[in-house]
């Protein structure tokens, strides 16, 4: 399972790409695809938590089905790739389910002040993720249910038959602008709910296909709060 890690270039997330989603956060609706970058060194493995909250942040926890590219027809990757290409879905090798966390009061800062928000994204173990999902037990990653809860609470249930975009018209639009390699990973965006996680909280997640879970999507984490002297503080830019 290591490999996930081991052998991912770029996380590549997808923003915005459930309506309600994007109406709790009072964001614009997008007239195409947008994307954002996490670095491999927030992908938190399976049974390797916690998920470390930073002095001074306000986490927030976003549930996402996500994507590995497999093999390419190309050693130079997938590039300029057509929506309609009946082959798309074939470049990828596995699911797995994330969870993309924000440091939402970071993220907002940097949004009213015009500035980047990678490190919003960017801290370490802000992305948990399940085990690797085989190609062949998800028939339709366009049809699978996604779940969040926090202490046992849900807080985030909903079909990816929401998204405003599918996956092949995000893997072309992610393709026109970089190239697309063996072990990149997309994150096809979150479902309304998105919410605070604090020290103490537990965090479980889950995904339906043909109406049964899908036993190597489940997520279990525990959320500690920074206590590391030096470490990272939020402060405003």
């Amino acid at each position: 399972m290591a490999s996930i890690k081991a052998n991912c270039r770029k996380v590549i997330c997808i923003g915005r790409n459930y309506a309600d989603h994007i109406t709790e956060l009072n964001s614009a609706r997008p007239a195409q695809p947008f994307f954002f970058l996490k670095p491999p060194s927030s992908i938190l493995l399976p049974n390797k938590g916690p998920v470390i909250r930073p002095r001074g942040v306000n986490l927030h926890h976003e549930v996402e089905l996500g994507l590995v590219i497999g093999k390419t027809p190309s050693p130079e990757g997938l590039k300029n790739l057509q929506a309609s290409d009946s082959k798309m879905l074939s470049y990828i090798k596995s699911y797995f389910l994330g969870i993309d966390l924000t440091a939402r009061n970071v993220q907002d800062e940097a949004k009213k002040k015009g500035l980047p928000w990678s490190i919003a994204k960017g801290f370490d173990t802000f992305l948990p993720i399940s085990h690797e999902i085989p190609f062949d037990r998800i028939p339709d990653p366009h049809d699978v249910v996604l779940w969040l809860s926090v202490n046992g609470t849900i807080k985030q249930k909903d079909s990816s038959n929401l998204m405003l975009f599918d996956i092949p018209r995000m893997m072309s639009d992610i393709s026109k602008v970089m190239t697309l390699e063996e072990g990149d990973i997309i994150l096809t965006g979150t479902p309304k709910g998105v919410g605070p996680l604090v020290g103490g909280d537990v965090v479980k997640c889950g995904l339906e296909a043909d109406g049964r879970e899908v036993v190597e999507a489940r997520i279990e984490v525990q959320v500690v709060d920074d206590t590391t002297e030096g470490a990272y503080e939020f402060k405003e830019t």
